[in-house]
């Protein structure tokens, strides 16, 4: 044997088929460890992925999905997508068959999950239901569907650009994410006016340059929560003067302070 590099083994996932289940849903519960992926493909029922630890991120044909945990990634029928997952997760998902899917968006995204969706995942999974047959769980299961149906569709929790200054400015934001520079600055290293990049900005990611940074920084410091790096490290290498800067602007993002949201969210913490 040679000392070769040392390759990341992946390992493939199970894929459902949803042509196989009776009734109208069907609710999975699993836990995939890291280098976990799922190779390109599609279900013919629509369904909502949500990482009760880890953040999520997929592939479609429009671009990269990502959402951290609270959030989940709706996948329409039909819409070819496939996973990598970086870190371990606690996976759980909501199949809904297609008649059931009409009132939901055509369009994969990330939707926040709210508090009565958690729980009737995590009462199903307790109970491991997953075809809900009792009239009690079939009740449930219709709430799940109607709280999806009331859930804001984002594209992406971070989305991507498409002209290319801008895919310019994103790129060297996420190479070096403690990098302060304005609007203007960055609007001038790719020759444009400050006026222009803030149009861009909008009308291609749906906010502003300051608010898509914090969004890769709330990102990334998932990532260094989940690896094990200190609070005060983190704050660093992002960009923060002090920790409490960093604190603060997590706990707007979460609604927890780092350490806490490492222990009810990181699954190196469980």
């Amino acid at each position: 044997m040679t000392s070769a590099t040392h390759a990341v083994q992946r390992h493939t996932v199970a894929i459902l088929d949803t042509e196989k289940v009776e009734g109208s849903y069907y609710f999975r519960y699993d836990e995939f460890g890291a280098h976990s992926e799922a190779p390109p493909h599609s279900h013919r029922w629509g369904h909502l992925n949500y990482a009760s630890h880890g953040s999520l991120s997929m592939e479609v044909p429009s671009g990269l999905i990502l959402c951290p945990p609270q959030h989940g990634v709706w996948i329409p029928p039909g819409v070819v997508h496939s996973c990598y997952l970086q870190h371990a997760v606690q996976y759980r998902s909501v199949y809904l068959a297609p008649q059931l899917c009409e009132s939901l968006p055509g369009a994969a995204g990330c939707m926040r999950i709210g508090p009565i969706v958690k729980a009737v995942l995590a009462d199903f999974g307790l109970r491991d239901v997953q075809i809900p047959v009792a009239e009690a769980d079939l009740r449930l299961a219709q709430v799940v569907h109607d709280q999806l149906k009331a859930t804001p569709l984002e594209l992406s929790f971070l989305p991507m650009a498409r002209h290319p200054a801008l895919v310019q400015v994103l790129d060297a934001m996420q190479a070096q994410p403690d990098d302060h520079r304005s609007l203007a600055a960055w609007a001038a290293t790719v020759h444009m006016t400050e006026r222009t990049l803030a149009r861009h900005c909008q009308s291609e990611l749906g906010m502003s340059l300051g608010e898509w940074r914090q969004r890769m920084r709330y990102l990334r410091a998932i990532d260094a929560l989940e690896a094990g790096h200190t609070v005060q490290s983190i704050a660093y290498d992002l960009g923060y003067s002090t920790p409490s800067a960093f604190i603060a602007m997590f706990q707007r993002e979460s609604g927890l302070p780092p350490e806490q949201f490492r222990r009810e969210f990181c699954a190196g913490s469980l």
